[in-house]
């Protein structure tokens, strides 16, 4: 069992508010996280994905009802919109009889939809979390190249070998092109999304080019703009938008976008092992993302993300607004060097930046030039999460 970083988070929400959404793709581990919070509390489970709870619920408040005073897990909560308006009545009823925290732990599947859905009937009475894919700091420092290669969904990581991991990242993939993405209503052919995700697997980190992919497809840009987004609310991919504040310069507007987990790209290309990897024209856009999406899940909550580019070639790979002020600029490179690009520079100075930091293949922190101090991964992330 690797011990989730998310736990703490979620069990002092749910200390300070009447429930929390726990958001993350399928597989991740939010159910096993739910349940391992529930062990320690009087609590019910209930997964809209079955049909005996999905009953349970058709008339929430007498069911509810008899709970109070207990934890109510409700999984896939997606699948039931409707289900939004009479928590909020729950909460707000509950607050009158004493009952203030730790009411409900909703999981859900679906990012901007479940967002949406709960927006107005729930604002101001829950917290908001995302469950990511196992990241570096809880598999540890020594896991890094089959982290990188497996991805960090917890069955793919934890397999007893490569190709049983891509055997089930394979299986992973098919099951939300044939299943999960239908039952959301969308008649989007499988092969055809299947072919539009394994060509954003090609251009890992590559600037969108909504025109390209459309030419290649076969469809309107329209139509890339929908499987887009779906992949983004699945939170499947990374659209990493541009930084736009300074309105002088000309700068790059398309965003880039990265599976966001590296397992899943590399299993959309049929790499198998880390000698596969190494020897793919995509190897370094593998290896920025997998650091981009681990940098990320480190920040601060509330961090925004962006990258910059100009059209002069001044360039950021990761741009990090911390809640608390300052603003990092990272460099990822694959070496062991110790040196940015003249474009870095450039950059770093353009936009003020609090800290100039290089991402490389080295396991020493060395100071660099400019300002720039060159560290491994780990130890990024590190100063991100006490920053």
């Amino acid at each position: 069992m690797i011990k989730r970083g998310d736990r703490k988070s979620v069990e002092d929400s749910l200390e300070n508010q009447a429930g929390v959404v726990l958001l993350g793709p399928r597989q991740v581990g939010k159910t096993t996280l739910a349940q391992d919070i529930a062990e320690s509390r009087d609590a019910v489970y209930l997964d809209m994905e079955r049909s005996a709870d999905r009953q349970v619920l058709e008339e929430p408040d007498l069911y509810l009802d008899e709970q109070v005073g207990r934890l109510v897990v409700i999984d896939e909560v997606q699948l039931m919109p409707g289900l939004f308006k009479a928590l909020r009545g729950q909460i707000d009823r509950r607050r009158r009889q004493g009952y203030r925290t730790g009411q409900f732990l909703l999981l859900g599947s679906a990012s901007n939809t479940l967002l949406h859905q709960s927006a107005e009937s729930l604002a101001g009475r829950v917290s908001y979390h995302e469950l990511t894919p196992f990241i570096l700091s809880e598999t540890g420092a020594d896991s890094i190249s089959a982290l990188w290669l497996r991805g960090g969904f917890p069955d793919s990581f934890l397999a007893k070998n490569d190709k049983t991991s891509l055997a089930w990242r394979e299986d992973f993939i098919r099951t939300y092109l044939e299943r999960d993405v239908p039952a959301f209503g969308l008649r989007i052919p499988a092969e055809t999304l299947r072919r539009f995700w394994t060509m954003l697997a090609h251009e890992q980190g590559g600037l969108l080019n909504a025109a390209k992919l459309a030419g290649n497809l076969g469809v309107s840009g329209q139509s890339v703009a929908r499987y887009l987004d779906l992949l983004v609310d699945l939170m499947l991919v990374r659209r990493l938008q541009p930084w736009h504040s300074n309105a002088g310069k000309r700068l790059v507007k398309s965003p880039k976008v990265y599976i966001r987990d590296s397992g899943l790209a590399h299993a959309l290309l049929g790499i198998e092992t880390q000698e596969d990897l190494l020897g793919h024209p995509v190897v370094g856009g593998s290896w920025e993302g997998f650091c981009i999406e681990s940098l990320i899940t480190a920040a601060p909550r509330g961090t925004e993300a962006n990258f910059y580019r100009s059209s002069a070639g001044a360039e950021v790979d990761l741009l990090l607004k911390l809640p608390r002020g300052g603003l990092w600029a990272i460099e990822i490179k694959r070496t062991t060097s110790a040196k940015v690009t003249r474009g870095f520079h450039i950059a770093t100075e353009e936009l003020d930046v609090s800290e100039r930091i290089l991402v490389y293949a080295n396991d020493k922190e060395v100071p660099g030039q400019g300002g720039v101090r060159a560290m491994p991964l780990m130890s990024a992330m590190k100063r991100l999460a006490s920053a």
